[in-house]
């Protein structure tokens, strides 16, 4: 029986011979026929058996609604919001069969959870995560399939309108490298999966940021927390220790750089990692009416990677370092430009 990618490249090449020397926009097919992107269609036909509605139980009865989908190992993904109050939790697979679950694994840093059905129907095969070397671009068509308003086995359609996004994370913390899309979002579509026309995950639903604006934790996120999750119920974020402002126009004339970028150090946590290695501000000025912390740190790289904005630091931290690991920081110190090594830490779990 052929997997889930096998049957999508064959319906593609089906549809390019099928479309006598015609081809439809974005499609890599010419006019000899050559294979195809699937249809909207035949992608949400191959991937609805994997994804479920999920129904969450408080003390006092239903509390919350979203989506999930089967990833690695059987293992159901959604998000951390969906389950947070959760004594029992009920999913719902295609066709309407309902199985109950167990929470896991839950990180309220990258909005995931992870849950492990009773028991799952045999068409309820695992979702693949797209490949993230290199991420899909900006303009990639995509589906959003899921439950919004509790409405199962419906799909949205758009593109993927925006890369390394940051999105707000408890205790002020932001989570890295989401995927911004104009696929319609609503209520219920949480935990949902964002999926390319090639059948592959390249986002976990996570909110719906406005008008044609919405979010998901991206394949290269999840791909690191989730397998954390299923196996330890937790995942560890690295963690500097630091309170940090991206540099402005009014921040890079304070500190007279010769241009806008960079991370500046706002305020250094007693105690934590940076303690000792990173400097943070001392003092505050206004500049174009702007209060401007001074005296701290300019971040301009990190573990090898240029910072220019609070989404490159973020990016980095999140998707290429570790608890434990030493990794070297870049800063502009009294208009000198100097490399520390900081030992970071594991993040502190909310409160």
């Amino acid at each position: 029986m052929p997997n889930r990618r096998e049957f999508l490249a064959a319906a593609g090449t089906a549809a390019a011979g099928g479309l006598a020397g015609c081809v439809r926009v974005g499609s890599s097919a010419g006019s000899s026929g050559e294979s195809a992107t699937p249809d909207t269609t035949t992608v949400y036909e191959a991937t609805l058996p994997s994804v479920v509605g999920v129904l969450v139980y408080g003390p006092n009865g239903p509390v919350a609604e979203g989506s999930g989908f089967v990833g690695p190992d059987g293992v159901v993904i959604t998000n951390e919001h969906v389950v947070a109050d959760a004594t029992d939790v009920r999913l719902r697979f295609e066709g309407n069969e309902w199985r109950g679950a167990t929470v896991v694994g839950t990180d309220a840093y990258s909005d995931l959870a992870v849950l492990r059905p009773a028991e799952r129907p045999e068409s309820a095969t695992p979702l693949p995560f797209v490949d993230t070397d290199p991420e899909p671009p900006v303009g990639t068509d995509v589906l959003a399939i899921g439950s919004p308003y509790g409405f199962d086995g419906s799909a949205s359609e758009g593109i993927i309108s925006g890369v390394d996004r940051l999105l707000p994370a408890p205790n002020e913390f932001q989570i890295a490298d989401a995927v911004q899309t104009d696929a319609a979002l609503n209520p219920g579509n949480s935990g949902g999966p964002l999926v390319t026309l090639d059948g592959d995950v390249v986002g976990v639903v996570s909110s719906a940021g406005g008008e044609n604006v919405g979010f998901a934790i991206s394949a290269a996120l999840a791909t690191r927390v989730v397998p954390a999750l299923a196996a330890e119920g937790r995942y560890d974020h690295p963690y500097m220790g630091t309170s940090l402002l991206e540099v402005t126009p009014a921040v890079a004339e304070t500190y007279d750089l010769a241009d806008v970028g960079g991370v500046v150090v706002a305020e250094v946590l007693a105690g934590g990692p940076s303690e000792g290695v990173l400097r943070g501000a001392d003092a505050e000025t206004v500049t174009d009416g702007v209060a401007v912390p001074t005296g701290g740190d300019v971040i301009r790289g990190l573990n090898g990677d240029d910072v220019e904005t609070m989404a490159d630091l973020s990016n980095t931290l999140a998707l290429d370092t570790g608890p434990d690991e030493t990794v070297p920081v870049t800063v502009l110190r009294e208009d000198e430009e100097l490399t520390v090594d900081l030992t970071l830490g594991a993040r502190p779990q909310p409160s």
